[in-house]
């Protein structure tokens, strides 16, 4: 499939996601140090503020899925999700203060839950034998805006030192754009409403083995598959400069942006089982190269490594499961894969923080490398029937 041939619908979905990431990556490297900086939060409330909102992202990307299923519709949850994000992000803006922040962060992430799974599936609608390069293409759009936004964060600090309120202004504009987009967001077809199953032991029960492997295996990985913030971290340490730090962060969502569609339609032609793996052996690399303590010009090889793993698993993880899984029960199975893995990636950065306190960083970098080439391993053991 070529560009040209990329479904308008899956264009405008593909649209709403950059805009967002846009506004959200703006936010993201800038939040911590309004909260510390300026209004005094120590580190151990920011921790327990992205605990919160990522938690409660996990929890209701599954319930949420469920819920298109049952209702048969997915750009409704499309708009409200979107919608919702965007008019908080200012807030903190208007109303500096802790508790504003804490809002705005939660309710940021309550819009993500219920957005994600639905346009997942709505997604997976538009698709005929190609869910790689429809996925690779709207996880490329996703990620361009989340390369863009530390740039104009960046931009904005250069020129308005210490200004972090503008920051949250100027958010809103791609948070509005973005929001005009999901108004012409449409479902493929007439509504089929879901039938069964209704609960998560119901589709565990009639799914394939290879639905099974999965999602057991992809949650595994996700506990070694920590917070990208540890990456930033050990990069600032390698080279002594947050402003590299954060250079080599927007190089890797660069890198992922141009390379999702192209491995999408890879995963398409030769399988999401063989892309997928060689995500996971990149991962490994990764992290081994990290966790020997890289000198600087190694650091920027390993982040466009890492943009390569981006794309190899993401979208190519969804794109597979909705391959097995029929259309009236995908936001309820692409729900369940990314709850797991975020309750999962939660629980993972919560340990790798807690082992780089006690011993360094090597031996949490060293473990994920490992874990994360057992993994593959074991997908080498799967045995599929469809790519």
């Amino acid at each position: 499939m070529s560009l040209k041939q990329i479904p308008k619908q899956v264009i405008i979905l593909g649209l709403v996601s950059l805009f967002t990431d846009v506004a959200s990556e703006m936010l993201y490297p800038v939040t911590p140090i309004f909260l510390t900086a300026v209004l005094g939060a120590s580190m151990a409330t920011v921790g327990i503020i992205e605990g919160i909102a990522e938690f409660t992202a996990g929890l209701l990307k599954g319930y949420f899925g469920k819920i298109s299923d049952k209702l048969g519709k997915r750009s409704i949850f499309v708009t409200i999700g979107y919608s919702l994000s965007a008019l908080v992000k200012p807030l903190p803006g208007f109303f500096p203060f802790i508790p504003a922040v804490i809002f705005s962060r939660i309710a940021d992430r309550i819009g993500k839950g219920i957005r994600t799974a639905p346009r997942d599936a709505l997604l997976a609608s538009y698709a005929n034998e190609n869910t790689g390069a429809i996925f690779g293409f709207h996880r490329g759009m996703d990620t361009l805006g989340a390369a863009i936004g530390p740039v104009c964060a960046l931009i904005l600090l250069h020129f308005y030192p210490n200004n972090f309120a503008l920051i949250f202004f100027v958010a809103f504009i791609p948070s509005i754009i973005a929001i005009g987009f999901t108004l012409t967001v449409k479902d493929k077809s007439a509504p089929v409403k879901q039938k069964e199953p209704r609960y998560y032991s119901t589709l565990w029960k009639n799914s394939s083995t290879q639905f099974k492997y999965i999602i057991v295996l992809i949650t595994i990985f996700s506990l070694v598959n920590s917070s990208d913030v540890f990456l930033i971290l050990k990069s600032k340490s390698i080279s002594h400069s947050s402003t590299l730090a954060i250079s080599g962060y927007i190089f890797y969502n660069l890198i992922y942006a141009f390379t999702s569609y192209p491995l999408g339609k890879l995963s398409d032609r030769f399988g999401k089982k063989s892309v997928f793996i060689m995500g996971l052996v990149i991962f490994s690399i990764v992290y081994f190269g990290f966790a020997i303590a890289p000198d600087l010009y190694l650091i920027w090889g390993l982040f466009l490594l890492y943009g390569i793993f981006a794309a190899s698993t993401e979208g190519v993880a969804k794109a597979w499961v909705a391959d097995l899984i029929p259309d009236t029960n995908r936001g309820t199975a692409i729900g369940l894969l990314t709850m797991l893995s975020s309750f999962a990636t939660m629980l993972g950065s919560f340990i790798t923080g807690l082992l780089w306190d006690k011993f360094g960083s090597l031996l949490p970098f060293l473990l994920s490398s490992v874990i994360s080439l057992a993994t593959a391993f074991a997908f080498l053991f799967l045995k599929t029937d469809k790519k």
